[in-house]
C-alpha cells in the first residue's frame, strides 16, 4: 500500500486557505443549511414544539432535514441568528426554535407552519419544493 502525497492532497486544505475564506457567519451558515434540503428544520432536542412540528411533517410523508441546536457546538449562534430572521427578541423568554424552511425560504416558527398547515398553503409549498408528491 502507498500513502503518497497524492492522496493526502485529495482532502488537505491548507491552513492560508481556509484563513482566506474566513469563518461561516451564523447566519450565513443558516441559510446555506436551509437550502440545502427541501424541508429544513432547526429545532432543541428536549423541545415539544419542535417534536410536534417534526410529527407533523413526518406524518404527512415528509422526512424533514433536522438540526439540532442543543447539539451544534455553534447552536447558540445559530439560535441567535434565526431569532433575527424571524424577528424575535433573542431576550424574550419565549423559544425561537422550531424555525422551519421549506425549499430554501422561511416559513418560520410553529405558529406559521400550524397557520400554513391549517388554511391548506402547506401542502402546495411542499410540492413546489419537491418535498411532496401527491
Amino acid at each position: 500500500m502507498q500513502y503518497g502525497a497524492a492522496a493526502e492532497q485529495a482532502w488537505y486544505m491548507p491552513a492560508a486557505a481556509m484563513v482566506a475564506a474566513g469563518p461561516e457567519s451564523a447566519v450565513a451558515r443558516v441559510e446555506r443549511l436551509a437550502s440545502e434540503s427541501a424541508v429544513v428544520v432547526f429545532s432543541v432536542s428536549s423541545c415539544c414544539m419542535c417534536h410536534a412540528v417534526k410529527r407533523l411533517f413526518c406524518g404527512m410523508g415528509v422526512h424533514p432535514t433536522v438540526h439540532e441546536l442543543d447539539l451544534d457546538p455553534r447552536g447558540r449562534d445559530l439560535e441567535r441568528a434565526l431569532a433575527r430572521l424571524v424577528g424575535a427578541a433573542y431576550s424574550s423568554p419565549a423559544p425561537v426554535v422550531p424555525v422551519v424552511f421549506i425549499g430554501g425560504k422561511l416559513v418560520g416558527a410553529m405558529d406559521r407552519v400550524m397557520a400554513a398547515h391549517i388554511n391548506g398553503s402547506l401542502v402546495p409549498l411542499l410540492k413546489e419544493a419537491g418535498a411532496l408528491w401527491l
